[in-house]
């Protein structure tokens, strides 16, 4: 049976949470796990869920300093940053309203 260790909680980042403060969503918090006897870390992602008005899914990785795209939407299946779930976000508002 495989132990993990976890060595660190994600936070929901703030600017995000202000973007979709007027959806309906959740968070789940991010984990960076340690494989116990070992040296293999583990990240799970900090996740987005949004329900309402538009569904949609927006997973959120611990990078390092060379990639510059953190966010991840699932229904598109492609890599963000910060400024382009932005307008992401902000022209699905405005088809929607």
């Amino acid at each position: 049976m495989l132990k993990f260790k976890i060595t660190q909680e994600l936070k929901p980042n703030p600017k995000l949470l202000e973007l979709i403060k007027d959806f309906t969503y959740k968070t789940k918090k991010g984990k960076v796990k340690v494989l116990l006897n070992t040296n293999l870390q583990f990240i799970e992602p900090t996740e987005y869920i949004i329900t309402y008005p538009i569904t949609i899914t927006i997973l959120e990785y611990k990078v390092n300093e060379i990639s510059s795209k953190p966010f991840y939407i699932k229904e598109h299946k492609q890599k963000y940053n910060l400024k382009e779930v932005e307008k992401i976000i902000q022209n699905t508002t405005f088809d929607i309203k």
